[in-house]
Protein backbone atom coordinates (compact mmCIF):
# COMPACT_ATOMS: atom_id res chain seq x y z
CA UNK A 1 0.00 0.00 0.00
CA UNK A 2 0.76 3.16 -0.82
CA UNK A 3 1.62 6.13 1.89
CA UNK A 4 -1.29 8.15 0.57
CA UNK A 5 -3.38 5.10 0.72
CA UNK A 6 -2.37 4.07 4.40
CA UNK A 7 -2.85 7.81 5.10
CA UNK A 8 -6.42 7.82 3.77
CA UNK A 9 -7.61 4.72 5.35
CA UNK A 10 -6.15 5.82 8.77
CA UNK A 11 -8.20 8.95 8.46
CA UNK A 12 -11.53 7.20 7.98
CA UNK A 13 -11.07 4.70 10.24
CA UNK A 14 -10.39 7.39 13.09
CA UNK A 15 -13.28 8.98 11.73
CA UNK A 16 -15.40 5.68 12.25
CA UNK A 17 -13.88 4.77 15.07
CA UNK A 18 -13.35 8.25 17.33
CA UNK A 19 -15.96 7.51 19.65
CA UNK A 20 -14.83 4.05 20.87
CA UNK A 21 -11.05 5.57 21.22
CA UNK A 22 -12.47 8.08 23.19
CA UNK A 23 -14.30 6.21 25.31
CA UNK A 24 -11.56 3.56 25.95
CA UNK A 25 -9.66 6.94 26.75
CA UNK A 26 -11.85 7.83 29.23
CA UNK A 27 -12.09 4.49 31.04
CA UNK A 28 -8.30 4.23 31.22
CA UNK A 29 -8.35 7.71 32.92
CA UNK A 30 -10.56 6.50 35.45
CA UNK A 31 -9.18 3.69 36.03
CA UNK A 32 -6.35 5.54 37.36
CA UNK A 33 -7.97 8.36 39.06
CA UNK A 34 -9.70 5.54 40.91
CA UNK A 35 -6.68 3.73 41.66
CA UNK A 36 -5.11 6.81 43.02
CA UNK A 37 -7.93 7.84 45.64
CA UNK A 38 -8.05 4.63 46.44
CA UNK A 39 -4.08 4.71 47.80
CA UNK A 40 -4.59 8.11 48.98
CA UNK A 41 -7.69 7.22 51.36
CA UNK A 42 -5.62 4.27 52.58
CA UNK A 43 -2.18 6.64 52.80
CA UNK A 44 -4.89 8.20 55.19
CA UNK A 45 -6.06 5.24 57.38
CA UNK A 46 -9.51 5.85 56.48
CA UNK A 47 -11.24 2.12 56.59
CA UNK A 48 -14.71 1.35 54.86
CA UNK A 49 -17.21 1.05 57.17
CA UNK A 50 -18.15 -2.36 58.37
CA UNK A 51 -21.86 -2.04 58.08
CA UNK A 52 -23.60 -5.31 60.38
CA UNK A 53 -27.27 -6.52 60.91
CA UNK A 54 -28.35 -7.87 64.09
CA UNK A 55 -31.54 -9.86 64.40
CA UNK A 56 -34.28 -10.32 66.65
CA UNK A 57 -37.62 -10.89 67.88
CA UNK A 58 -38.61 -8.39 70.22
CA UNK A 59 -40.67 -5.73 69.20
CA UNK A 60 -39.07 -2.52 67.96
CA UNK A 61 -41.01 -0.84 71.04
CA UNK A 62 -39.48 -3.48 73.63
CA UNK A 63 -37.09 -2.03 76.28
CA UNK A 64 -34.53 -4.68 74.53
CA UNK A 65 -34.66 -2.94 71.19
CA UNK A 66 -34.85 0.63 72.52
CA UNK A 67 -32.77 0.42 75.99
CA UNK A 68 -30.42 -2.27 75.03
CA UNK A 69 -30.00 -2.65 71.66
CA UNK A 70 -30.36 1.33 70.29
CA UNK A 71 -28.06 2.62 72.82
CA UNK A 72 -25.41 -0.33 72.89
CA UNK A 73 -25.32 0.38 68.56
CA UNK A 74 -24.57 3.85 69.00
CA UNK A 75 -21.84 3.64 71.56
CA UNK A 76 -19.97 0.76 69.47
CA UNK A 77 -20.19 3.22 66.05
CA UNK A 78 -18.98 6.14 68.59
CA UNK A 79 -16.33 3.77 70.09
CA UNK A 80 -15.14 2.64 66.92
CA UNK A 81 -15.00 6.30 65.46
CA UNK A 82 -17.52 5.19 62.67
CA UNK A 83 -15.48 2.11 61.67
CA UNK A 84 -18.37 -0.30 62.74
CA UNK A 85 -22.07 0.38 62.22
CA UNK A 86 -24.91 -2.18 63.20
CA UNK A 87 -28.40 -1.61 61.83
CA UNK A 88 -31.00 -3.78 64.26
CA UNK A 89 -33.96 -5.94 62.54
CA UNK A 90 -36.67 -6.35 65.23
CA UNK A 91 -39.63 -8.16 65.42
CA UNK A 92 -38.72 -11.40 63.46
CA UNK A 93 -38.18 -9.19 59.88
CA UNK A 94 -34.84 -10.42 59.27
CA UNK A 95 -34.88 -14.08 60.73
CA UNK A 96 -37.28 -16.18 63.15
CA UNK A 97 -36.56 -16.30 66.94
CA UNK A 98 -35.39 -20.20 66.78
CA UNK A 99 -33.28 -19.43 63.82
CA UNK A 100 -31.65 -16.91 65.06
CA UNK A 101 -28.24 -18.32 66.35
CA UNK A 102 -27.87 -20.47 63.76
CA UNK A 103 -28.43 -17.84 61.07
CA UNK A 104 -25.66 -15.66 62.77
CA UNK A 105 -23.33 -18.75 62.18
CA UNK A 106 -24.09 -18.75 58.35
CA UNK A 107 -24.27 -15.09 57.98
CA UNK A 108 -27.77 -14.32 57.36
CA UNK A 109 -27.52 -12.57 60.66
CA UNK A 110 -24.00 -10.64 61.38
CA UNK A 111 -25.48 -10.41 64.86
CA UNK A 112 -28.41 -11.85 66.47
CA UNK A 113 -30.67 -11.75 70.07
CA UNK A 114 -32.56 -14.75 71.25
CA UNK A 115 -33.16 -17.39 73.81
CA UNK A 116 -31.00 -20.13 73.68
CA UNK A 117 -33.90 -22.55 75.29
CA UNK A 118 -35.48 -21.92 71.52
CA UNK A 119 -33.42 -24.63 70.17
CA UNK A 120 -33.79 -27.11 72.97
CA UNK A 121 -31.00 -29.54 72.83
CA UNK A 122 -28.78 -27.23 71.14
CA UNK A 123 -27.32 -25.96 73.88
CA UNK A 124 -27.29 -29.21 76.63
CA UNK A 125 -24.58 -27.48 78.89
CA UNK A 126 -26.82 -23.91 78.91
CA UNK A 127 -29.77 -25.07 80.01
CA UNK A 128 -28.39 -25.57 83.56
CA UNK A 129 -28.90 -21.71 83.69
CA UNK A 130 -32.94 -22.39 83.19
CA UNK A 131 -33.30 -25.48 86.03
CA UNK A 132 -35.59 -25.05 88.45
CA UNK A 133 -34.85 -25.27 92.18
CA UNK A 134 -32.17 -22.84 92.09
CA UNK A 135 -33.17 -19.25 93.11
CA UNK A 136 -32.41 -15.77 91.72
CA UNK A 137 -33.17 -13.15 93.23
CA UNK A 138 -33.63 -10.95 90.32
CA UNK A 139 -32.57 -11.10 86.31
CA UNK A 140 -29.34 -9.06 88.23
CA UNK A 141 -28.72 -12.04 89.72
CA UNK A 142 -29.84 -14.31 86.81
CA UNK A 143 -27.19 -12.47 84.30
CA UNK A 144 -24.34 -12.60 86.17
CA UNK A 145 -24.10 -15.59 87.40
CA UNK A 146 -24.84 -16.80 83.32
CA UNK A 147 -22.57 -14.65 82.12
CA UNK A 148 -19.61 -15.72 84.98
CA UNK A 149 -20.42 -18.74 84.79
CA UNK A 150 -20.40 -19.37 80.79
CA UNK A 151 -16.84 -17.84 80.81
CA UNK A 152 -15.51 -20.24 83.38
CA UNK A 153 -17.35 -23.19 82.07
CA UNK A 154 -16.19 -22.18 77.93
CA UNK A 155 -18.95 -24.93 77.09
CA UNK A 156 -17.80 -26.01 73.12
CA UNK A 157 -21.49 -25.37 71.97
CA UNK A 158 -21.21 -21.79 71.46
CA UNK A 159 -17.64 -21.62 70.28
CA UNK A 160 -18.80 -21.01 66.67
CA UNK A 161 -19.99 -17.32 67.10
CA UNK A 162 -18.65 -14.62 69.30
CA UNK A 163 -20.54 -14.19 72.69
CA UNK A 164 -21.39 -10.30 73.15
CA UNK A 165 -22.79 -11.15 75.81
CA UNK A 166 -26.07 -12.98 77.81
CA UNK A 167 -28.95 -11.53 79.93
CA UNK A 168 -31.47 -13.46 81.39
CA UNK A 169 -35.58 -12.85 82.77
CA UNK A 170 -34.80 -13.26 85.99
CA UNK A 171 -37.41 -15.65 88.39
CA UNK A 172 -40.37 -15.92 86.68
CA UNK A 173 -43.94 -16.41 88.84
CA UNK A 174 -46.95 -18.34 88.54
CA UNK A 175 -49.92 -15.84 88.11
CA UNK A 176 -53.38 -17.85 88.20
CA UNK A 177 -56.91 -17.56 88.24
CA UNK A 178 -57.59 -19.22 92.07
CA UNK A 179 -55.43 -18.73 94.48
CA UNK A 180 -52.28 -20.87 95.15
CA UNK A 181 -50.77 -21.54 98.86
CA UNK A 182 -49.98 -24.83 98.62
CA UNK A 183 -49.04 -28.20 95.75
CA UNK A 184 -52.43 -28.93 97.19
CA UNK A 185 -53.69 -25.78 95.34
CA UNK A 186 -51.65 -26.48 91.94
CA UNK A 187 -52.40 -30.12 91.16
CA UNK A 188 -53.93 -30.96 88.26
CA UNK A 189 -54.41 -26.93 87.43
CA UNK A 190 -53.85 -26.47 83.95
CA UNK A 191 -50.80 -23.96 83.38
CA UNK A 192 -49.97 -22.82 80.24
CA UNK A 193 -45.99 -23.39 80.02
CA UNK A 194 -43.63 -24.95 77.27
CA UNK A 195 -40.16 -26.72 77.30
CA UNK A 196 -38.39 -27.32 80.28
CA UNK A 197 -41.40 -25.10 82.36
CA UNK A 198 -43.97 -27.46 81.27
CA UNK A 199 -41.53 -30.14 83.07
CA UNK A 200 -41.09 -28.15 85.82
CA UNK A 201 -44.73 -28.04 86.04
CA UNK A 202 -45.78 -31.61 85.74
CA UNK A 203 -43.37 -32.61 88.41
CA UNK A 204 -44.98 -30.42 90.78
CA UNK A 205 -48.36 -31.88 89.63
CA UNK A 206 -49.86 -29.59 87.71
CA UNK A 207 -50.90 -29.43 84.35
CA UNK A 208 -48.93 -28.03 81.77
CA UNK A 209 -50.41 -26.61 78.36
CA UNK A 210 -48.65 -25.64 75.70
CA UNK A 211 -49.04 -22.69 73.78
CA UNK A 212 -47.01 -19.25 72.74
CA UNK A 213 -46.99 -16.83 74.86
CA UNK A 214 -49.18 -14.58 72.41
CA UNK A 215 -52.29 -16.68 72.63
CA UNK A 216 -52.03 -17.05 76.48
CA UNK A 217 -54.48 -13.98 77.32
CA UNK A 218 -57.03 -15.44 75.38
CA UNK A 219 -57.08 -18.77 76.89
CA UNK A 220 -56.89 -17.62 80.67
CA UNK A 221 -60.13 -15.76 79.53
CA UNK A 222 -61.44 -18.36 78.34
CA UNK A 223 -60.32 -20.32 80.71
CA UNK A 224 -59.06 -22.68 78.49
CA UNK A 225 -56.02 -22.48 81.14
CA UNK A 226 -56.38 -21.33 84.68
CA UNK A 227 -52.87 -19.92 84.98
CA UNK A 228 -49.00 -19.27 83.49
CA UNK A 229 -45.62 -19.24 84.84
CA UNK A 230 -43.28 -16.81 83.28
CA UNK A 231 -41.67 -13.58 83.97
CA UNK A 232 -44.23 -10.55 86.06
CA UNK A 233 -43.57 -8.29 82.75
CA UNK A 234 -46.19 -9.90 80.98
CA UNK A 235 -48.66 -9.39 83.72
CA UNK A 236 -48.80 -5.56 82.11
CA UNK A 237 -46.85 -5.99 78.61
CA UNK A 238 -49.31 -9.03 77.83
CA UNK A 239 -52.28 -7.58 79.82
CA UNK A 240 -52.12 -10.72 81.87
CA UNK A 241 -53.08 -9.18 84.96
CA UNK A 242 -56.53 -8.41 83.49
CA UNK A 243 -57.27 -12.20 83.14
CA UNK A 244 -55.74 -13.27 86.24
CA UNK A 245 -56.21 -12.86 89.80
CA UNK A 246 -53.23 -14.12 91.86
CA UNK A 247 -49.32 -14.30 91.71
CA UNK A 248 -47.54 -16.80 93.34
CA UNK A 249 -43.72 -15.52 94.09
CA UNK A 250 -42.03 -18.71 92.85
CA UNK A 251 -38.43 -17.92 91.92
CA UNK A 252 -36.83 -20.89 91.58
CA UNK A 253 -39.00 -22.55 89.10
CA UNK A 254 -37.97 -20.09 85.69
CA UNK A 255 -35.51 -18.30 83.76
CA UNK A 256 -34.80 -17.71 80.37
CA UNK A 257 -31.06 -17.10 79.21
CA UNK A 258 -30.94 -14.82 76.00
CA UNK A 259 -27.86 -14.06 74.12
CA UNK A 260 -26.45 -11.45 72.10
CA UNK A 261 -23.89 -13.22 69.37
CA UNK A 262 -21.52 -11.90 66.59
CA UNK A 263 -20.57 -14.07 63.68
CA UNK A 264 -17.18 -15.27 64.06
CA UNK A 265 -15.61 -14.47 60.81
CA UNK A 266 -17.38 -10.97 61.02
CA UNK A 267 -15.47 -10.64 64.15
CA UNK A 268 -12.23 -12.13 63.27
CA UNK A 269 -12.08 -9.80 60.63
CA UNK A 270 -12.12 -6.54 62.76
CA UNK A 271 -8.49 -5.09 63.91
CA UNK A 272 -7.88 -5.69 67.00
CA UNK A 273 -8.23 -2.41 68.41
CA UNK A 274 -11.98 -2.55 66.75
CA UNK A 275 -12.25 -5.34 69.19
CA UNK A 276 -11.04 -4.11 72.03
CA UNK A 277 -13.56 -0.81 71.78
CA UNK A 278 -16.25 -3.25 71.01
CA UNK A 279 -15.23 -5.34 74.11
CA UNK A 280 -15.24 -2.19 76.53
CA UNK A 281 -18.74 -1.25 75.39
CA UNK A 282 -20.12 -4.44 75.69
CA UNK A 283 -19.08 -4.54 79.23
CA UNK A 284 -19.78 -1.64 79.92
CA UNK A 285 -23.49 -2.20 78.69
CA UNK A 286 -23.80 -5.66 79.80
CA UNK A 287 -23.36 -4.35 83.77
CA UNK A 288 -24.87 -1.03 83.61
CA UNK A 289 -27.98 -2.13 81.28
CA UNK A 290 -28.59 -5.72 80.49
CA UNK A 291 -28.39 -7.59 83.36
CA UNK A 292 -30.98 -5.47 85.21
CA UNK A 293 -32.96 -4.86 81.98
CA UNK A 294 -36.18 -7.13 83.20
CA UNK A 295 -35.93 -6.25 86.54
CA UNK A 296 -37.25 -2.85 85.67
CA UNK A 297 -39.76 -4.37 83.89
CA UNK A 298 -40.61 -7.06 86.54
CA UNK A 299 -41.23 -4.39 88.78
CA UNK A 300 -43.35 -1.96 87.03
CA UNK A 301 -45.16 -4.73 85.69
CA UNK A 302 -46.16 -6.12 89.12
CA UNK A 303 -46.62 -2.67 90.54
CA UNK A 304 -49.50 -2.20 87.92
CA UNK A 305 -51.30 -5.28 88.59
CA UNK A 306 -51.51 -4.57 92.04
CA UNK A 307 -52.43 -0.99 92.07
CA UNK A 308 -54.81 -1.11 88.90
CA UNK A 309 -55.76 -4.76 88.54
CA UNK A 310 -55.91 -5.12 92.17
CA UNK A 311 -53.68 -8.66 91.90
CA UNK A 312 -53.34 -10.27 95.12
CA UNK A 313 -49.96 -11.45 95.84
CA UNK A 314 -48.66 -14.71 97.43
CA UNK A 315 -45.27 -16.10 99.35
CA UNK A 316 -45.09 -19.40 100.01
CA UNK A 317 -43.92 -20.19 103.36
CA UNK A 318 -40.25 -21.72 103.74
CA UNK A 319 -41.47 -24.95 105.02
CA UNK A 320 -43.84 -25.45 101.38
CA UNK A 321 -41.05 -23.47 99.62
CA UNK A 322 -38.76 -26.55 100.18
CA UNK A 323 -41.66 -28.99 99.47
CA UNK A 324 -41.67 -27.50 95.78
CA UNK A 325 -37.94 -27.23 95.14
CA UNK A 326 -37.64 -31.64 96.42
CA UNK A 327 -40.07 -31.93 93.62
CA UNK A 328 -38.07 -30.53 90.94
CA UNK A 329 -34.73 -31.60 91.73
CA UNK A 330 -34.77 -34.49 89.85
CA UNK A 331 -35.01 -32.53 87.00
CA UNK A 332 -31.44 -31.43 87.94
CA UNK A 333 -30.17 -34.97 88.70
CA UNK A 334 -31.01 -36.20 84.72
CA UNK A 335 -28.90 -32.55 83.55
CA UNK A 336 -26.02 -34.03 85.84
CA UNK A 337 -26.96 -37.92 84.31
CA UNK A 338 -26.97 -36.11 80.50
CA UNK A 339 -23.66 -33.86 81.15
CA UNK A 340 -22.01 -37.13 82.15
CA UNK A 341 -23.27 -39.41 79.31
CA UNK A 342 -21.26 -36.50 77.27
CA UNK A 343 -17.78 -37.47 78.93
CA UNK A 344 -18.64 -33.51 80.74
CA UNK A 345 -18.70 -33.26 84.50
CA UNK A 346 -22.13 -32.59 85.16
CA UNK A 347 -22.17 -32.11 89.21
CA UNK A 348 -19.12 -29.84 88.79
CA UNK A 349 -21.21 -27.34 86.09
CA UNK A 350 -24.09 -27.59 88.45
CA UNK A 351 -22.18 -26.74 91.42
CA UNK A 352 -20.74 -23.99 89.96
CA UNK A 353 -24.13 -22.59 88.92
CA UNK A 354 -25.48 -22.85 92.61
CA UNK A 355 -22.26 -21.89 93.84
CA UNK A 356 -22.60 -18.79 91.57
CA UNK A 357 -26.07 -17.76 92.66
CA UNK A 358 -25.66 -18.03 96.35
CA UNK A 359 -22.88 -15.63 95.74
CA UNK A 360 -24.72 -13.29 93.57
CA UNK A 361 -28.02 -13.72 95.42
CA UNK A 362 -26.11 -12.22 98.79
CA UNK A 363 -24.72 -8.85 96.31
CA UNK A 364 -27.80 -8.38 94.66
CA UNK A 365 -30.79 -9.01 97.06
Amino acid sequence: MKGWQFRRSWRLFARGNGMVLLLLAAAMLLALTGCSSGAKESQQGQPATVELKLAHFFPSTHPAETELIQPWARAIEEATGGQVKITSYPGETLLKADAIYDGVVTGIADIGLSCFSYTRGRFPVLEVFELPGITYNNSKVASKVAWEGIKKLNPEEVQDTKLMMVLTTGPGDLFTKVPVRSLDDLKGLEVRATGLSAKTLEALGATPVAMPQSEAYEALAKGVVKGNLSPVEVLKGWKHAEVTDYLTRTPFLYNTLFFITMNLDKWNALSPEVQQAIEKVNEKYFEEVAMGLWDKQNEAALKWAVEETGMKVINLSDEETQRWIKLVEPIQEEFVAKMDAKGLNGREILNTVKELADKYNQEYK
